[in-house]
């Protein structure tokens, strides 16, 4: 009897031991609100008013997180985060009634030199913007830096870079001297023989870089990333159409076909004042054909923008910005003596949150973007606003 006694007693002290070592997480968003936008193309009009819970602040998420110590500084990390659509009969809004996978990797980390992690990942672009946007990538137009996908104003990633990558590897160094350094390698290929009636590449790579540097107060971010999608099949060798309109001045993600490259780079910095954070962000965004990188859309865009707790309960951010298009041969797109054109658009946000704890809040925030009249598109605008709750667990 004693020795069963023993035995117990010598699991438990095991188990525990293993607990202390590992942990697991759960975490997410809750964001749930009325959300109204108005979109103009030419002379039609079109607007949109709804309770929604893809959130107006931050798209609604569940996610899990875990780490366990592995010994001599190492340790094995995973994330798993889906996104969520409180308000939808599928819950994650997908038809298929899937959930979308924001992120789900695996890795290692050894302290003093950094971490490993694949699968799919955050791009650096995005997460230097995370780092130094003063909207907090909020999912309201007007922002020119992170710029939201769909005409409603909600989406969940933005149309001015890549969000995201399947298929990732990422590494991170330590933080030295304010200096921290990130990559990412993506690799996905498929190659068949090729034969007279089918076979070939379809290849799909990607890379990046970046650097968060921080300095008492100041947090700077340089990234960059590329992709270069190659289907041998459906090689396209001419600029083709775009879309009649840019939907309110976004960039298409594959305007040139399957063949394609894309590159991306962001700078951004936050100096903290104090009383509020002031922030500069540029961001350029070139997708180009694969056989003939002389046929190109390029968007450029630059905003300022300020953020400060002016009570302990009241916090409010407010940015403006500026932006240009510039397309090259892409034939039907301009007019047929045009060889290259251009659009410019500017954008603004205003917003506040109300905070009722550590982990809840209340907002209100609008946004308008306006794009010009040119050969590319016709003149377009559209703003929004989103009044709601958000809750973090």
């Amino acid at each position: 009897m004693k020795k069963s006694l023993l035995a117990v007693a010598a699991m438990g002290a095991f188990a525990s031991a293993a607990q202390a070592q590992s942990s697991v997480t759960v975490y997410g968003i809750m964001d749930v609100g009325f959300q109204g936008v108005t979109t103009r193309v030419g002379s039609t009009k079109t607007n949109v008013a709804r309770f929604t819970g893809e959130g107006s602040q931050n798209t609604s998420r569940l996610g899990f997180r875990g780490r366990e110590d592995l010994g001599g500084g190492t340790a094995a990390f995973f994330t798993v985060e889906f996104g969520l659509a409180p308000t939808d009969a599928t819950l994650s809004g997908n038809a298929n009634n899937g959930l979308f996978n924001r992120q789900s990797f695996a890795g290692l980390s050894q302290k003093g030199i950094g971490q490993i992690a694949i699968g799919t990942q955050l791009t650096p672009v995005h997460n230097a913007v995370a780092r130094t946007d003063p909207g907090q990538t909020n999912n309201i137009l007007g922002n020119v830096i992170y710029a939201p996908t769909t005409s409603t104003g909600a989406g969940q990633t933005s149309a001015a870079y890549t969000v995201r990558y399947n298929n990732a590897m990422t590494l991170q160094s330590e933080r030295m001297a304010g200096f921290q350094a990130n990559a990412i390698l993506v690799t996905n290929n498929t190659d068949t023989n090729q034969t007279a009636t089918a076979g070939g590449s379809t290849n799909n790579n990607a890379y990046g870089g970046g650097i968060n540097y921080v300095w008492k107060k100041l947090n700077v971010d340089v990234a960059i990333q590329g992709s270069q999608s190659t289907n041998w099949g459906v090689q396209q060798t001419t600029g083709p159409a775009l879309p009649a309109t840019q939907t309110v001045g976004l960039v298409p993600s594959n305007p040139l076909g399957a063949a394609v490259i894309q590159n991306q780079m962001y700078g951004g910095a936050v100096y903290d004042f104090g009383i509020l954070k002031a922030y500069a962000q540029y961001i350029s965004a070139k997708v180009s054909n694969q056989a003939n990188t002389g046929v190109y859309l390029e968007r450029t865009a630059q905003q300022i923008g300020v953020r400060g707790n002016f009570t302990p309960k009241i916090e409010s951010w407010a940015s403006a910005g500026t932006g240009r298009y510039q397309a090259q041969n892409l034939g039907a797109l301009v007019s047929a003596t045009a060889a290259s054109a251009t659009q410019n658009f500017t954008g603004y946000q205003l917003g506040t949150n109300y905070i009722l704890s550590k982990r809840t809040n209340l907002y209100a925030i609008f946004g308008s973007t306006q794009v010009s009249s040119s050969s590319i598109a016709v003149s377009e605008g559209g703003s929004s606003y989103g009044v709601g709750m958000r809750h973090t667990f």
